[in-house]
């Protein structure tokens, strides 16, 4: 009986060629997306005036550590990372509990009209929130909660895309667990506690980061409701270094890259459960 086919040399040496070139597209894929990063970064250990210097120096001649310590002094930067943190908190965690548990609904729950209401909910995500920002700001000023951070969240609490992501995970846990369940007498919330929710930790994950580094590096919402100095989130306190004759560069790519280490410690530390709820979400098992 023969053996497998052995390639041609002449193949071997062209799928080793593809192979290379497809390494190399992806350095030139992963510097091009770091470069910016790298910017920042030497911009946030330069003087202001050499930020923007031509040609760019890409590192400095001397290394400014001072800003790291100008912009504790000169600005208010540990009210603006307690409010920016306490407000990606509380709207993760709603976003996390209020999607998953719709989803539930949408995914496991046999009503009327239940794809119709999904389809509709579902279609609020292609409705940009400028065609609808000033009734809600109106809505809010009416139940005196502009100007508070309440606002943000209670505007942030529901999100359609994480009732998305969530059932479609639902949906390739085999349904006999929950048919067991119920046998077994257990409730509704019940296998929605204790069956769905352990296994979906990756999708969990998923929402988690991703609604996370929306509110972070949200600043359009604050912007908006967020008027008292008290109130600043990260994102609103670095535009208070621009002034209406100068802008101090050096110290808002300073504030940037303190911006942008939470999200980076988290993505980091949760990266393999978000890799796996992403490949995974809306395939059948």
């Amino acid at each position: 009986m023969d053996g497998p086919a052995t390639p041609a040399p002449g193949r071997r040496v062209a799928s080793r060629g593809w192979r290379a070139a497809g390494y190399v597209a992806l350095v030139l894929a992963v510097v091009a997306l770091l470069l910016p990063f790298y910017w920042m970064v030497m911009s946030s250990l330069k003087t202001n005036s050499d930020v923007f210097t031509v040609p760019i120096k890409w590192v400095p001649d001397t290394l400014v550590w001072r800003n790291y310590v100008d912009i504790w002094q000169r600005s208010d930067m540990t009210t603006w990372l307690r409010n920016t943190l306490l407000l990606s908190v509380l709207v993760t965690l709603l976003q996390v509990l209020t999607g998953s548990f719709a989803a539930y609904g949408f995914a496991r729950i046999r009503f009327p009209g239940r794809n119709l209401l999904f389809l509709a909910y579902i279609g609020t995500i292609a409705v940009p929130w400028q065609s609808y920002m000033i009734p809600q700001f109106i809505l809010m000023s009416k139940l005196h909660l502009s100007n508070t951070l309440w606002a943000i969240v209670a505007l942030q609490a529901f999100g359609a895309f994480g009732v998305f992501l969530m059932k479609q995970f639902y949906e390739t846990i085999p349904e006999e667990l929950s048919e067991s369940a119920r046998v077994d007498g257990l409730s509704e919330f019940g296998i929605y506690r204790r069956i769905m929710l352990p296994l979906s930790r990756p999708a969990l994950a998923s929402l988690t980061l991703l609604t996370f580094v929306t509110t972070w590096n949200d600043y359009l919402g604050p912007l908006i409701y967020l008027r008292s100095p008290e109130l600043r989130t990260i994102q609103l306190g670095l535009r208070t270094f621009i002034s209406q004759y100068n802008a101090e560069y050096a110290l808002i790519m300073t504030g940037s890259v303190l911006s942008v280490l939470p999200v980076a410690v988290i993505f980091l530390l949760g990266q393999r459960h978000f890799v796996e709820g992403i490949a995974t979400t809306g395939l059948k098992g």
